[in-house]
């Protein structure tokens, strides 16, 4: 099969971003290209039409190549969940969380199997296979166990590109160092490097460049400027250098960022609205006075809301909501909302019933069943008859705490069509819901916006807007385009 592997001198070098924008660019000559990452460890996912979950930079990447994502574009996904174990997710569904050590006694032969069958898949379908790489490839520890860099590479016998990021500076290092790292055969299969996010007048580079292809014998293929992209990243990690501020933003919404936040690309339709300023806040500082505050997924219910209560934001969310503020929570955000979070089993690690936040009356119970699906429903607010898609993904089952006459309370309301999907409180300033994806949906976002933008002043904006998936369409090809005119693909193709 045909396939070029993309690998990174260290994490966040841009490895999602250029095979991102290699499926792009191959799509865009009419090839018919897959991404895939043999094994992936993120609390970013995705659930594709099947129910399978994914690591949703790769569901990213199906979207550039102009298909629909599948389990196969990622057979491994590792959930972090505390206590250096995490939930093994293969080939789209859960089986069980581990620890470091048990997992490679456990799913190493398995993982490798699902990997190969993966791929066996894949190229019965496409033309040519987008493979990337996880942190680095040289981390000589970790080598013999390592499910997703040379392995794969060798695998395929895949051109593979090496990406460094020269902003973080000693970048002709770490391509020496990682090369000299990597076996001959390994070594081998690197057929050039890719100089990523430089900013800088070129020609002070020119010098290096001849050096580093003298030294090592392999050509450097591409020098890409540095761009304000606006795609996921892997980890939380990226979230403390987020941006905080925006000239033309007229209002300011708060996400908490829980210990293990989880889906926080629900949040990238809301960085992309110009006058919104997306801010986001450890438990340990100061809510402040935003016009609303997001409580965010949670790998782990329980144990971010012990934070929050530990912490003090717990009784700060809500003296804010008591003051009038509004407060939306998602998943993990929407179990804590409510009056108790009970985990019988363990199934978090944390066996027990907690008191929640008390702000909205719900119940959650926390279940051994995973609820992985695409949804299609009808909003009942802000505006009534809105159509928005999402997804679930979620270990728990919410319910009122208590009905009248089989009706749901007076103090609440459903959000959208199905009860079980989302509520909010009657003045409208508690929202709660399951669906990953909701501000993805342009008109319900812009509506629920203009019920801040009111309670400031300020004038509508117009909600007669394309979703988001438009906009990232904008991204990607804006992305691919740039890449595209600094990088040599003739070694790879």
């Amino acid at each position: 099969m045909k396939a070029i592997m993309v690998v990174g001198t260290t994490s966040h070098a841009g490895k999602s971003a250029i095979a991102t924008a290699l499926c792009r660019i191959l799509y865009r000559r009419g090839m018919r290209v897959a991404p895939f990452k043999g094994q992936n460890m993120a609390l970013n996912a995705y659930v594709t039409l099947k129910g399978g979950e994914i690591g949703y930079a790769q569901a990213v990447q199906a979207w550039a190549a102009g298909i629909d994502p599948e389990v196969e574009m990622n057979p491994i996904l590792l959930k972090p969940q505390g206590d250096m174990t995490s939930q093994v997710i293969l080939r789209g569904k859960p089986e069980g969380c581990v620890g470091a050590a048990e997992y490679y006694e456990k799913f190493f032969d398995r993982g490798w199997s699902a990997i190969v069958a993966s791929l066996n898949q894949l190229a019965k379908d496409f033309d040519i296979i987008v493979c990337e790489g996880a942190g680095s490839p040289a981390e000589i520890n970790l080598k013999h166990r390592d499910l997703t860099n040379m392995r794969v590479a060798k695998h395929l016998n895949a051109p593979t590109i090496l990406v460094v990021d020269i902003d973080r500076g000693g970048a002709f290092a770490h391509v020496v160092g990682t090369l000299a790292l990597l076996d001959p055969e390994e070594r081998a299969l690197i057929r050039g490097v890719v100089i990523n996010k430089f900013r800088g007048q070129r020609s002070l580079l020119d010098s290096g460049i001849t050096w580093l292809e003298e030294y090592t014998g392999i050509p450097v293929l591409g020098v890409i400027p540095w761009i304000e992209e606006m795609f996921p990243a892997e980890d939380s990690l990226s979230l403390l250098n987020a941006p905080t501020h925006k000239e033309e933003s007229e209002i300011t919404i708060a996400v908490i960022r829980l210990p293990r936040i989880s889906n926080f690309t629900d949040f990238d339709p809301l960085e992309a609205e110009p006058s919104v300023t997306l801010k986001y806040i450890s438990p340990k500082q100061s809510l402040g006075y935003p016009d609303a505050v997001i409580i965010p997924g949670s790998k782990t219910t329980i144990a971010d809301l012990l934070v929050l209560k530990q912490t003090g934001m717990a009784e700060e969310l809500q003296n804010y909501v008591a003051g009038g503020g509004t407060v939306l929570g998602i998943c993990g955000g929407y179990q804590m909302l409510g009056q108790v979070v009970a985990d019988p089993e363990g199934v978090e690690g944390i066996e027990g019933r907690f008191e929640g936040l008390n702000l909205l009356p719900i119940k959650t119970v926390i279940t051994t069943h995973k609820v992985s699906r695409q949804r299609v429903v009808n909003s009942h607010y802000p505006t009534p008859g809105l159509p928005v898609t999402g997804y679930e993904i979620h270990q728990g089952r919410t319910q009122p705490s208590e009905r009248f006459n089989g009706a749901l309370s007076p103090d609440i309301k459903p959000l959208f069509d199905d009860l079980n999907l989302g509520l909010v409180d009657k003045e409208l300033s508690v929202w709660g819901c399951y669906l990953h994806g909701l501000f993805d949906n342009g008109p319900w976002r812009r509506a629920w916006l203009n019920r801040l933008r009111n309670q400031r002043g300020l004038k509508s904006l117009p909600t007669g807007i394309a979703n988001y998936s438009d906009q990232r369409e904008e991204i990607i090809d804006a992305l691919a385009t740039i890449v595209e005119a600094h990088l040599d693909l003739t070694p790879l193709l």
